[in-house]
């Protein structure tokens, strides 16, 4: 198999897969917007403090002989969003918004198909809302196409955070996208389903919501990596005599649970908590102060300040409504901190109860709230669980995240060849 991957952004699924592809030998190339390389002009540029994204677009070395980048809308992305020049970002319409960025990465692939048949390419692999023209194009071309579908099926969501609107309406402004896509952009979104061979994703959750006349797909479920865990496993009890610190870390939004939240710590009166919330503001914070006055913001850092400040805490909770699988919640794990998800986070499998943390059900601020107060009276226990969920954290790595999507690629490239 020789495979195209696509992806305008980046992020550490992608990395992985295309580090993976290229490491079997199936790489073909790899598209993306803005990619720098060690040692390289570009990511030498992002050491300046106004550039530092640039180093969050950094790739492993060996790639780059094989990465085509297009990385002038995504620039223009960049610059529109530090300025405030929001016209520019309009959702779907602005010319730089990241609709057409998705867009205009896919028409890229899908022109230089025809000429990659050609060189031996036999499959393309892209992802959710940048995958239409490329998929269209391969079809004709008889390629394999791949969907990777990073979050649940739109009309799972949709249904999800329509219901919340509803549920909780002072919530809905924080809701994103979801309820406001536009039927242009949810017929794309339909028609790379229909169009996909393979459907990739990271949870149970995700490939469970795909709509029943898509059960003809072959799914492939491979859970996200950890991080590497850097702390000590040895038990170390902190201080019972402090507030316990929950923290939330994700967008400031109802999409994550975070009204449930609010909602379920407002409701320990006289237990000694302290909700620690980061995360990028989905609305002004009086709205957020208006729903919860107590709780203490910490604004957006660097990946390695946000695992520091992790360690500062005794829990971690994420009451999400509609994810894929988020990434975050191993993320704490790998820092020591015991869970509380519900099963919509995508990270169903990462709980063992009562040891690594709680499974509990959306929209419960009630289960929610017991399970923090379980660690306010069990203050004993939150090391050891720590621990536990460290330990567990480390099974999930991002070279088995690769392996396995390759490993089940090929197995049925090759079935299909055979036959």
């Amino acid at each position: 198999m020789k495979i195209i991957v696509s992806h305008p952004t980046g992020n550490s699924n992608v990395r992985a897969v295309a580090k993976g592809f290229l490491e079997s030998g199936s790489l073909f190339r790899f598209y993306t917007t803005i990619a720098s390389f060690p040692n390289g002009f570009l990511y030498k540029l992002g050491s300046f403090p106004p550039l530092k994204e640039i180093r969050r677009r950094s790739y492993d070395g060996k790639l780059e002989p094989l990465t085509n980048t297009y990385p002038w809308r995504e620039i223009g992305r960049t610059i529109s969003s530090k300025f405030k020049l929001n016209n520019f970002l309009v959702h779907e319409k602005g010319i730089f918004c990241i609709d057409q960025i998705y867009k205009s990465l896919d028409k890229h692939v899908a022109t230089d198909l025809s000429i990659a048949q050609k060189k031996g390419v036999t499959a393309v692999y892209a992802y959710e809302d940048g995958a239409l023209e490329t998929f269209t194009e391969a079809k004709k071309l008889g390629l394999l196409c791949i969907y990777d579908l990073p979050i649940a099926y739109w009309e799972t969501g949709r249904k999800l955070l329509m219901e919340e609107a509803e549920r909780l309406p002072q919530w809905a402004k924080t809701l994103g996208g979801g309820i406001t896509d536009s039927a242009v952009k949810l017929e794309r979104k339909r028609k790379e389903l229909e169009l996909a061979d393979v459907v990739v994703g990271p949870g149970s959750f995700v490939l469970d919501s795909l709509p029943e006349w898509s059960a003809d797909k072959i799914k492939i479920v491979s859970p996200f990596g950890s991080p590497a865990s850097n702390i000590s496993l040895n038990v170390v009890e902190k201080n019972p005599d402090k507030p316990l610190r929950v923290l939330f870390v994700g967008s400031m939004g109802q999409r994550k649970g975070l009204g449930d939240l609010f909602e379920a710590v407002k409701s320990l009166q006289g237990i000694n908590v302290e909700l620690v919330v980061l995360g990028s503001l989905l609305a002004p914070m009086e709205f957020y102060r208006s729903q919860f006055s107590d709780f203490t913001y910490e604004p957006g850092r660097s990946h390695n300040e946000v695992l520091e400040l992790m360690r500062t805490c005794d829990v971690f909770c994420l009451p999400s409504i509609v994810e894929g699988r988020a990434l975050v919640i191993q993320e704490a794990m790998s820092q020591g901190l015991p869970i509380i998800i519900t099963p919509n986070t995508g990270g169903e499998d990462l709980v063992i109860e009562g040891e690594t943390g709680f499974l509990v059900p959306i929209r419960s601020a009630e289960a929610i709230a017991e399970k923090i107060k379980w660690f306010a009276e069990n203050r004993d226990k939150i090391a050891m669980m720590g621990k536990k969920a460290a330990v567990h954290a480390q099974n999930y790595t991002w070279e088995n995240y690769s392996n396995n999507i390759v490993k089940q690629l090929d197995l049925y490239y090759n079935s299909i060849k055979s036959n």
